[in-house]
């Protein structure tokens, strides 16, 4: 028999992680399930799945981010956005990223399991709530320069962490660096931005989708 695929699912709604498992489960191994983008990359190397499921916002790190990691970490590891964010230029950013498919919390349940095997088969899959009536190569077309590319991966981080209002210790220590380092890359952030005080900062990351809901 051929062995089921196996999935991870990530969200940080707690409620709905566990609906999304029962749903899932009768069609798939559920190989585990977090609330945060940074416990999903410490588990996955070990849960080794074959896809994972997650949303855009989460805390400590976000979707996009957490998602862009694992896929230089597990190349082979496919991942579908199951997300509130109706944003289609986030959509195409994702997908743009490398991620698979791209639909919405409000979409019909069959919706999922559709982006899923077409993900485990190589296919990209947008839910029409975002693209339309668009095909996927006219929708994709329309893709403009995100703003928070001027950024690195590292300062993504840090400004997500800065903007959930931790300590510059508990930043470092998340992210394995010094606190001054932690500092010079919050320097570096506003310079590059031209954002003055710690409230445009916070503005900055909520509007372009780096922080959780709980933020």
């Amino acid at each position: 028999m051929k062995p089921r695929p196996r999935i991870f699912l990530a969200d940080d709604h707690t409620m709905l992680l566990g609906a999304f498992q029962r749903m899932l489960e009768s069609r798939y191994d559920i190989v585990g399930t977090v609330g945060d983008g940074r416990a999903l990359l410490d588990a996955a190397e070990t849960a080794r799945p074959d896809l994972v499921v997650l949303d855009v916002s989460m805390p400590r790190l976000n979707g996009m981010d957490a998602a862009a990691q694992l896929r230089r970490k597990m190349p082979a590891v496919k991942s579908v956005f199951l997300t509130v964010n109706e944003d289609r230029d986030l959509a195409r950013e994702a997908i743009r990223l490398g991620a698979s498919g791209y639909l919405l919390k409000s979409s019909a349940a069959e919706e999922l399991f559709t982006a899923i095997e077409l993900a485990l088969a190589g296919k990209t899959y947008v839910t029409p709530l975002i693209t339309k009536g668009e095909s996927i190569g006219v929708f994709l077309r329309h893709a403009t320069k995100p703003a928070t590319e001027q950024l690195t991966a590292r300062q993504r981080e840090v400004l997500q962490l800065l903007a959930e209002n931790r300590a510059m210790k508990e930043i470092a220590d998340l992210l394995h660096i010094t606190p001054r380092t932690v500092a010079f890359h919050k320097y570096a952030i506003m310079e590059q931005l031209g954002i003055k005080t710690n409230t445009a900062l916070l503005q900055y990351a909520m509007e372009h989708h780096l922080l959780s809901r709980i933020v």
